[in-house]
């Protein structure tokens, strides 16, 4: 099996390369009209500017997989702020998605934990449409979206799991069919398990996410061994290999939490196991030290019997 590894966000390896560079609604608001215009062109500018600087880095690091990050644009989605970004950064957008076209890296963004589909308030709803529109308007403008990936979880339960699928089903129509196509669903550490996720992926004809970490911490009823085909069956006819995120825990007691970096103790049995489904996986590397931890994880599984490193984020298992 050939696995292809890649990080979130922000590479620590770079002087002042934070892509998420932001301010708050309450800081636009005391601004001047045109000063608030400004600042948040002069924000976007240097995330995507830092963007591109890290794009750059992962190619000459042969990283093949990057999750960029989803605040690029501050205050995008702000009901009260809702500026017209494209107008002011369409080159720099375009730029960056020639980049990573022209080099083939597989990217991704992860909207944060409010944008759901399972809740019963319209208004929810309705926002998670939106940031789900602004993520795939992104990806739009580097001319990514048919490629690129837009990750989330199922979402809450409210105290009663069945009806929380449902309006899951429900919900989701309200999602453009272009964004829809785009999306990934992950299984998540406290509430939908592998099992879950899996049959909501599949009755929508979603790819599934599948996040090994939230898997240990919230296990699902029957073996992992029989969840694995059926996870790597959902990524069939999108021209991907199946893709998953590592991490491991901070400690046994704060066992939710990520590491800084990624034991490879923790995630060896999984990539023993999951080598026997499939040919090629695509593993997103979750870790508070971001870029310095799959560093060390590359380094560290590459000392272990039966694992070749074959480029600067390429495995073979």
């Amino acid at each position: 099996m050939i696995a292809s590894f890649g990080y979130v966000s922000t590479a620590l390896t770079l002087f002042d390369s934070s892509p998420s560079k932001t301010m708050t609604f309450a800081t636009w608001s005391k601004l001047e009209k045109e000063e608030r215009k400004q600042r948040l062109i002069q924000l976007t500018k240097t995330n995507l500017k830092h963007t591109l600087r890290i794009v750059h880095y992962n190619i000459a690091s042969e990283f093949p997989l990057y999750r960029m990050s989803s605040s690029i644009v501050p205050l995008a989605t702000h009901p009260e702020v809702n500026w017209d970004y494209l107008k002011h950064t369409r080159e720099e957008f375009r730029a960056i998605g020639d980049l990573v076209k022209a080099n083939g890296l597989r990217v991704s963004m992860h909207p944060n934990q409010f944008t759901l589909f399972t809740s019963e308030r319209d208004q929810v709803t309705n926002n998670a449409v939106k940031d789900m529109e602004y993520h795939y308007a992104m990806f739009e403008a580097m001319g990514l979206e048919k490629e690129a990936r837009i990750n989330i979880h199922v979402g809450g339960t409210y105290g009663d799991k069945d009806s929380s699928i449902a309006r899951f089903y429900e919900n989701i129509k309200k999602l453009p069919a272009p964004v829809k196509k785009a999306m990934t669903l992950e299984n998540d550490d406290k509430t939908y398990t592998t099992e879950e996720t899996l049959d909501i992926c599949e009755k929508e004809g979603i790819p599934m996410m599948f996040d090994y970490h939230h898997h240990m911490a919230n296990p699902s009823s029957v073996p992992l061994e029989e969840l694995l085909p059926r996870f790597i069956d959902t990524w069939k006819g999108t021209g991907r290999p199946p893709k998953v995120h590592l991490s491991s825990p901070k400690t046994e007691k704060a066992y939710r939490s990520h590491h800084d970096f990624v034991s490879p103790e923790y995630v060896l049995p999984f990539l023993k196991m999951v080598k026997d489904y499939t040919d090629e996986l695509d593993v997103m590397i979750e870790a508070k030290q971001k870029d310095l931890a799959l560093i060390q994880l590359l380094q560290d599984l590459s000392k272990v019997r039966g694992i070749k490193r074959l480029t600067g984020g390429t495995l073979l298992i």
